[in-house]
């Protein structure tokens, strides 16, 4: 009998627990990316740095130091060789992560840089700050290529499609943009509520589907061509923060968030019921991040925890 790939069974859901617990930033972690091939991570802080690690020994590689105020977010080139990150004090760096060096400064915002992201070509990079403004930077230059301005209050997310030729934006104005990252043009205005804020957006791995987090405890899975949600996830706690969730696509598909109640929760996609819930942390989760090809999943805490816990499955 022929057998529909359709209506095969998820693998059964193995539990994940702590396996390492990161105490090295003195101030919040912002945010916790693993790199695209998987044998780094990085942790970006408050405490004005970013700690690399390895995969493989759950330990610090390096530091990067440089920015002059507290970093929000950071995000990997597709090579896994550089990494961008966005600071409190205007600027954009792009380091080189194995000789922990910075090798371009991105200057133009006028105000805290919030958010970025390469795009999977790694020729351009996005950022959005509490200017307003959605930037496109050319990597090769350091220049900005478009300056989008994009919200009328600060931007809380921006993120390339698969094949780099949109960018999705999200804002404390309550609006969800999708951009055309070659014009700058806006293609789509996917929400325009004036609240609850948008505090996150991302396209899903397969570029079909947006991820959207607004303060009102919820997040919903976007068809943006058709313009309506197929999904809402809730139970977890968002009101004030912009946390980070994100995809698990390793076995099963699975959405992972952090939250206010300071756990992780991890729901399945599909079902939209909530398999697990994390816990472990002092303070609000505010970042996720899951392996590339492993199931691992790690977490950063705001400033009554500024840790990275580290979960994996026996």
């Amino acid at each position: 009998m022929a057998s529909s790939s359709n209506n095969q069974q998820p693998p059964p859901y193995r539990p994940y627990r702590l396996a390492k617990t990161l105490t090295s930033h003195t101030r919040a972690v912002s945010c916790v990316k693993f790199s695209n091939n998987g044998k780094l991570f990085a942790s970006a802080s408050l405490d004005k740095t970013i700690i690399i690690y390895s995969t493989e020994t759950l330990s610090q590689l390096s530091r990067l130091s440089g920015h002059s105020d507290g970093v929000s977010d950071l995000a990997w080139s597709p090579d896994s060789h550089y990494i961008c990150s966005a600071s409190d004090d205007r600027t954009l760096r792009i380091w080189d992560s194995t000789t922990a060096e910075c090798v371009k400064t991105l200057r133009g915002h006028t105000d805290f840089v919030f958010c970025v992201n390469f795009s999977p070509q790694s020729n351009l990079i996005v950022s959005g700050s509490f200017d307003e403004t959605v930037r496109v930077w050319d990597v090769k230059t350091g220049r900005s290529v478009h300056v989008i301005r994009a919200h009328s209050m600060p931007v809380t997310s921006v993120h390339f499609n698969r094949d780099g030729s949109l960018i999705v934006s999200g804002s404390h104005d309550g609006s969800c943009k999708i951009w055309d990252s070659a014009t700058g043009a806006c293609l789509m205005t996917l929400i325009d509520d004036k609240v609850p804020s948008v505090s996150f957006a991302k396209f899903s791995p397969n570029g079909k589907f947006i991820l959207v987090a607004t303060l009102d405890d919820t997040l919903k899975l976007w068809n943006y061509t058709a313009g309506k949600f197929l999904k809402i996830y809730a139970g977890h706690v968002n009101r004030v923060y912009c946390i980070m969730p994100t995809f698990s696509v390793t076995s099963g598909k699975y959405i992972v968030s952090g939250s206010e109640d300071r756990c992780v929760y991890i729901w399945d996609l599909q079902g939209k019921n909530l398999i697990q819930k994390l816990e472990g942390h002092t303070d609000t989760v505010i970042s996720v991040t899951c392996h590339p090809t492993e199931n691992i999943i790690a977490s950063a805490g705001l400033d009554g925890d500024r840790t990275v816990r580290v979960w994996i499955q026996d």
